[in-house]
């Protein structure tokens, strides 16, 4: 898949992100990890840090909403094509002339932007619950690393679904990979405090550019210079992710042709 596909399919895009939400809104296993995880993870930050000034209680609002969004990213966008073929539609899905990635890119994209719901919330808490005054540093910055955010996000996670659907083990190990992408990220504190053979690692996962965006423009703590940079690694990484997903979604829908496994396993 290519950007000018998702251009081709913007709107059906847009219906099935909305679709998406509409199933998911009840849902308690979604809204736990895309909404309440965050939060507690925003109190516990916000109470260790609470006189540490609003800096660094707006880093664990931003930080806590981007654990949201790879929680999100990882257990349901993850789980996306196996929830198809559980529930018995996986076969229609693919039958249909819209690219089964576009779907995909759909219900991953509901996925991302409901997760950014936990950081609203996070900033009202700090400020209400917390007495913090904060202000997003570089408003006209923010936004723009926001949207890209969730177009690297998404696109990483068109990887990660089709993967987990061809290497049913992998699944077991999706707690171990939530947290070291919390630490080797900086979601919730500077990599700098890592160990430095950590640094190259934390270069090559797309979300880390997202945090480096994400927290530099809110607290004013990036130059222009280095937001660009970060921007134009998001971008790169979600060329490279969508040029990767489009060769593992026909890998898989083969290797599901050939097994007899679109449906029910």
């Amino acid at each position: 898949m290519n950007v000018r596909v998702l251009a081709k399919y913007w709107r059906t895009i847009l219906i099935v992100a909305e679709m998406n939400v509409r199933q998911q809104i009840t849902d308690g296993f979604i809204l736990f990890t895309v909404i309440f995880q965050p939060i507690i993870i925003a109190l516990l930050g916000l109470w260790m840090l609470q006189d540490k000034g609003a800096d660094a209680a707006m880093f664990v609002v931003v930080g806590s909403g981007l654990t949201g969004l790879w929680s999100s990213l990882l257990f349901i966008s993850g789980n996306s094509i196996n929830f198809e073929r559980w529930t018995g539609t996986l076969e229609s899905l693919v039958a249909i002339p819209t690219p089964f990635e576009v779907i995909v890119f759909g219900k991953n994209l509901a996925n991302v932007v409901q997760s950014l719901v936990s950081m609203v919330l996070g900033y009202f808490i700090a400020a209400f619950a917390f007495g913090y005054s904060l202000d997003i540093q570089q408003p006209w910055l923010f936004l723009p690393s926001v949207i890209l955010a969730v177009i690297a996000f998404v696109s990483f996670g068109l990887i990660i679904a089709p993967i987990f659907v061809m290497n049913p083990g992998v699944r077991a190990w999706q707690n171990a990979m939530e947290f070291p992408v919390y630490v080797f990220c900086g979601f919730l504190f500077p990599i700098a405090l890592l160990p430095g053979w950590t640094t190259p690692v934390s270069y090559l996962l797309p979300p880390y550019w997202a945090a480096v965006a994400l927290h530099g423009t809110s607290t004013g703590g990036a130059s222009l210079n280095e937001t660009l940079f970060a921007w134009g690694m998001m971008l790169l990484f979600s060329l490279i992710d969508l040029l990767i997903a489009s060769r593992l979604f026909k890998l898989m829908l083969y290797k599901a042709r050939a097994d007899a496994t679109l449906g029910m396993e």
